[in-house]
């Protein structure tokens, strides 16, 4: 029976038309909204995609696939089904101001299904690209091998945060080499930082990490780098080689796959974030843009704030008439600080309780009757945990710690991404925001977007910080300096500033019982301001604060998060310039490497119909010597006012304006 064309509804032949045109087009075009930067996809015997910024090509067929089940390659000979289009332009409102108070989610996509139940989706935004397979299968999959391929156009300066293995806090200095001199020996932990032989440069990372492992990064011996994954964990031990206790706990058997998962899921997104100007690094927010909506419906009791925190300076309590140490007195000490300058927590870090037993408080220490004393003072209290002992009783501990009126924890020491334990990250912070209380991650992964699905989750390390300082000596004003372009990037970073004995590296000492650190006193105070973490820790001790009044008078004042991001002037692991707002006051922090520079305050940005006082902290005359010289001064100023100030080596700039009644 032969049937009519013209029964055919019409619905059905522009179906048909649609997918006669695709079987034939292999090559698709993506542009950012602003057309600036273009992804050109081609299906051909694998799924390639080249990105070319301001008409100059930077990417060159990278490749991508998924190996599931052991021999199914998602992306090889790949068949295609149909492609479907779309654009977004979109405001979103972050329960943690970060950056901003909101964010302009504005993005061209495509999405490409295939023969053999899943799609390949690709976001171009106007400061990156970003792409993630998705499946629909009926039952669990086991994920072999993921490939990302990046191949650059030439052989580009790397900034490379180089790692000896996945068992790692991730906390690395940047290495710079040449592409073509990391061979797949050579791994490095995410993100790392791409300077092309123009003005861009790209910034790979991910995001949407949930229930599979971290990607991480190796050279190839050519113009290009490669992603490896950390397989299954099958068995662990605890590695008593470094600690007497529990907290590192080594994957002692891996499998010969990387995840195993359900069928039907949408995978992290791979990030390839696009800077004309190293200040586009600054603001870039595609780490938060793309990840999965908050799943906490009431987030008002998330708070965030500023930390006194007692391990990095030892409790060196002194001028009281007690014992300083791990006990209620000095604690008390710490909560009448924290009270007395505003500042929203402390936090009881490493020896409260008895190691391996995290509901056996040590003697010394009256917990509860430090969080009634720390309510009576308007101050919260945080609770340092190894992951393993907090694992171990996570629900009788969690009901403990939200009877006893605790605000938050810091969980330490995880030391992997594999997909057990990205999986620990998303329970742990699902089941603290059922007892509603804040997390900060310690020896942990780079932030991959769980702090917008959980945003209880304010902070983590994954940084190489302050803490450092305490046995090494090279955390440096470059290194500092170098942080905000490429980890700050994929979020907030624990860095933990603050230090009260700042040196000159002629005068520099690692002392791990009386900790300093290099650059002078407003390099840390820039720090406030330049670095990100809606939980911001102030290091010293609250015995060297009070002998500061002037610096506490900003460190009061400054806050976690910010409405609004300006740079003001950036070069990556050079200088940073920039100005935020948090309310009605703004706020500017500057700091430089080893390099005296001037730079221009420029207040531009200003109300034009507003006079502001303006507080301001700079480097002394004889900073370059004494890196504890800094000067305060105050003036009245409005958006006209522009000025050259001078930062020592190693030095800073931090301002407070306020609008003048």
């Amino acid at each position: 029976m032969k049937t009519s064309l013209f029964k055919i509804p019409i619905c059905v032949l522009l179906f048909l038309a649609f997918n006669t045109v695709l079987a034939k087009d292999k090559n698709f075009k993506l542009q950012s909204p602003d057309g600036t930067i273009v992804v050109e996809v081609k299906v051909d015997q694998a799924i390639t995609y080249s990105i070319f910024v301001d008409q100059e090509q930077v990417i060159d067929a990278a490749t991508l696939a998924l190996t599931v089940n052991e021999n199914n390659v998602l992306g090889a000979h790949p068949k295609l089904i149909k492609r479907q289009s779309r654009s977004v332009d979109k405001m979103l409102y972050p329960e943690l101001k970060v950056k901003s108070a909101e964010i302009r989610d504005r993005f061209n996509e495509i999405t490409l299904t295939f023969k053999g139940n899943y799609k390949v989706v690709f976001r171009a935004f106007n400061n990156g690209v970003a792409y993630r397979f998705e499946t629909q299968f009926d039952k669990d999959l086991i994920v072999t091998s993921e490939t990302a391929k990046f191949n650059f156009t030439n052989n580009n300066l790397v900034y490379f945060p180089r790692e000896d293995e996945f068992q790692s806090h991730n906390e690395r200095l940047y290495e710079r080499l040449t592409l073509d001199s990391l061979s797949n020996e050579d791994l490095c932990s995410l993100p790392a930082l791409i300077a092309t032989q123009g003005k861009t440069k790209l910034l790979i990372t991910e995001t949407g990490l949930l229930d599979y492992p971290g990607m991480w990064l190796t050279g190839t011996e050519d113009n290009s780098l490669q992603a490896v994954f950390p397989p299954v964990a099958l068995e662990e031990k605890v590695d008593n080689t470094r600690w007497t206790d529990d907290r590192t706990i080594r994957v002692s058997k891996k499998a010969n796959y990387i995840a195993k998962t359900k069928g039907a899921r949408a995978f992290p997104w791979r990030i390839i974030a696009v800077s004309k100007t190293d200040a586009d690094l600054i603001t870039n927010q595609l780490t938060y843009q793309l990840a999965e909506p908050s799943r906490i419906a009431d987030c008002s009791w998330i708070q965030p704030g500023k930390v006194a925190w007692d391990w990095w300076n030892y409790n060196n309590i002194y001028g009281v008439d007690f014992k300083a140490g791990v006990n209620t007195d000095t604690y008390k000490y710490y909560i009448d600080f924290a009270s007395k300058y505003g500042l929203e927590y402390i936090i009881l870090d490493e020896g409260w309780y008895k190691l391996g037993d995290v509901l056996d408080v040590v003697p010394e220490v009256d917990v509860e009757a430090l969080i009634r004393y720390g309510k009576e003072k308007n101050v919260g209290l945080i609770l340092w945990v190894t992951w393993s002992s907090l694992d171990q009783k996570l629900e009788a501990a969690l009901d403990a710690f939200q009877s006893w009126g605790a605000k938050g924890l810091k969980i330490d020491f995880m030391q992997r991404d594999d997909q057990w334990m990205v999986k620990y990250y998303e329970r742990i912070a699902k089941a603290c925001a059922d007892h509603k209380l804040l997390v900060d991650f310690h020896g942990s992964y780079k932030p991959s977007g769980l702090r917008r699905t959980y945003p209880n989750v304010l902070t983590r390390e994954g940084v190489k910080g302050n803490e450092n300082n305490k046995w090494a000596d090279y955390i440096t004003p470059e290194h500092n300096v170098t942080l905000p372009f490429i980890r700050m990037v994929a979020g907030p970073m624990d860095y933990t500033p603050g230090a009260m004995i700042n040196t000159q590296q002629e005068n520099f000492g690692v002392a791990w019982n009386k900790p300093m650190s290099l650059g002078t006193r407003c390099h840390q105070l820039a720090m406030y301001v330049c670095f990100e973490s809606p939980s911001q820790m102030l290091c010293d001790s609250p015995s060297n604060y009070y002998k500061e009044p002037e610096c506490m008078e900003f460190l009061s004042a400054v806050p976690a998060v910010w409405d609004e991001t300006i740079v003001l002037d950036a070069k990556v692991s050079d200088y940073l310039m920039l100005a935020r707002k948090h309310g009605d006051n703004w706020y500017v922090g500057a700091m430089t490497d080893w390099s005296s520079r001037d730079l221009t305050l420029n207040l531009s940005f200003l109300p034009k119909d507003k006079k502001y006082e303006m507080t301001l902290y700079q480097d002394g005359i004889n900073a370059d010597r004494i890196a504890i010289d800094f000067k305060q001064s105050r003036m009245v100023v409005d958006s006209a006012y522009s000025s050259k100030i001078h930062l020592s080596k190693g030095g800073g700039l931090a301002v407070i304006l306020t609008p003048v009644q």
